[in-house]
């Protein structure tokens, strides 16, 4: 079977790139592999998507390169914001059940006899082309951070928390990559790794609170499926959790990776009710470098609003804001993260130098009188954090937390005594039974509604992923 390789350009890109012409004779579930396997580099590379099309007509062609070339209508368009109709509401009409058809991501393809037999490759070669991601991520992370013998001790020391904690990661990314409730990959922007991994609930009665999360991983290794094990929790909970990617250092500093979350916020509220979310009922939150991200765009699109620009989302659409073991004031960090191995010189390239810690440090920021106005837009803000966090220090989240009030904003730290960087994100939920973060976190998102309250209270407790020494073992060895 002939086969037609497409090759499509990033408009913002300036530089090209050509590819010879590919002819391949194949079986159909050999073209579906290769479909998946080329659609994966956009997460890697981001120059270019390749799309390989059977030349089954002519229109099917044309359709598929619509899927990938036509811009979503939240991605890059801007708009003076104004109040939520009920058409966002209501049941969607036949345009709105084509447009969610049309959503480009790696689980939407339209349902047939041989195209359930390919499911198993399609997932198998999607999670190859995730490890490999992850693999690279991770020597991409030692490359900058140097091979001195302090971070050989830290690699050893990742490689035995990894091994300690590999049953866990087992069951996680068995669901990660095989669950029907998960949407991988769907596009939220023109940039690359602008995607994000949406947990859907099993029970779809009803609009579902909605909780955008922005991931950490040191500004150079965050990744979407970071999230997996927050969203599997809260979409048993009926809670929809989108996992926004974003790009890293070195494809992006810290400008790009806000402008990224940015994008995906704007996805959520504007395009989640296809979904079955409430769009009335949005949360964001972000866990370390991922909850800088986060307050950072947060803050940022307050202050374009208060100024009068126009903007794809509003503030106002945003229920609560959640910060998990965040950092938020960069000049008292500078020193601490050089001295845990994230040399300054590193750092604040991710940064963008020296002179832009400022803009990107929001406890700084909602100081400012002249940012007065924003700081009265911003929302309800919890700060969690662990006083045994070697990582980020306790007192991020505490000080923060206290500027916020005295600017007038509601604002809290919940501290967690004796728990570490990864024991909120990680150990604890992998304990199974009751988790102090997470049954806090749900208290929240389903106050005010008793009906999901009476369910939480009656919530099976959540089984054991790992056995006890091996967890007590991996919060020895942790790096972070």
């Amino acid at each position: 079977m002939l086969s037609h390789l497409l090759h499509i350009f990033n408009p913002t890109t300036t530089t090209t790139s050509s590819f010879p012409p590919m002819i391949e004779t194949a079986s159909a579930a050999a073209a579906a592999s290769a479909r998946m396997l080329l659609g994966s580099e956009d997460e890697l590379r981001g120059d270019a998507t390749k799309i390989i099309i059977p030349p089954s007509s002519a229109a099917a062609a044309d359709d598929d390169m619509e899927i990938e070339s036509k811009p979503l209508i939240s991605r890059s368009l801007s708009y003076t914001y104004a109040p939520p109709s009920p058409a966002l509401t209501a049941k969607p009409n036949l345009n709105q059940k084509q447009r969610r058809r049309r959503v480009a991501s790696d689980t939407s393809s339209i349902f047939t006899p041989s195209a359930a037999r390919r499911q198993p490759f399609r997932r198998m070669g999607r999670a190859a082309s995730d490890t490999y991601l992850i693999t690279r991520l991770s020597f991409k992370l030692l490359g900058y951070l140097g091979v001195g013998y302090r971070w050989i001790i830290r690699f050893l020391a990742l490689g035995c928390y990894a091994v300690l904690l590999f049953p866990g990661f087992i069951q996680v990314g068995y669901y990660y990559f095989f669950s029907s409730q998960i949407r991988r990959g769907v596009i939220y922007g023109d940039q690359p790794r602008n995607r994000l991994d949406l947990y859907l609930p099993k029970n779809r009665n009803g609009p579902k609170p909605v909780v955008a999360f922005v991931t950490g991983g040191a500004w150079i290794i965050g990744y979407k499926a970071w999230g997996s094990l927050l969203g599997q929790q809260l979409s048993e909970r009926d809670v929809i959790v989108a996992c926004i990617d974003y790009r890293n250092f070195p494809q992006g500093t810290i400008g790009d990776m806000v402008k990224d979350a940015s994008e995906g916020i704007s996805f959520v509220c504007n395009i989640i009710a296809e979904y079955g979310g409430d769009p009335n009922n949005v949360y964001l939150m972000g866990q370390s470098a991922g909850a800088h991200i986060a307050s950072c765009a947060l803050l940022e699109q307050a202050i374009k609003e208060a100024r009068g620009e126009k903007t794809s989302w509003s503030v106002s659409r945003i229920k609560a804001y959640f910060g998990l073991s965040g950092g938020y004031n960069l000049f008292n960090l500078v020193d601490h993260f050089h001295s845990r191995g994230l040399y300054r010189s590193i750092f604040l390239s991710i940064m963008e130098g020296e002179e832009s810690l400022r803009r990107y440090s929001p406890e700084v920021m909602v100081r400012d009188p002249n940012n007065k106005s924003a700081v009265s837009l911003l929302p309800r803000t919890v700060l969690f954090h662990g006083t045994a966090d070697y990582s980020i220090p306790s007192d991020s989240s505490k000080n923060f937390a206290e500027v916020l009030q005295s600017m007038g904003v509601e604002a809290e730290s919940v501290l967690y005594e004796g728990k570490t960087h990864t024991d909120l994100f990680l150990q604890d939920p992998m304990r199974g039974g009751r988790d102090d973060l997470f049954e806090d976190l749900v208290g929240m998102i389903h106050a005010g509604d008793s009906e999901a309250a009476a369910k939480d209270a009656k919530a099976t407790p959540r089984k054991r992923l790992v056995p006890e020494l091996m967890l007590r073992l991996a919060r020895i060895v942790s790096p972070f």
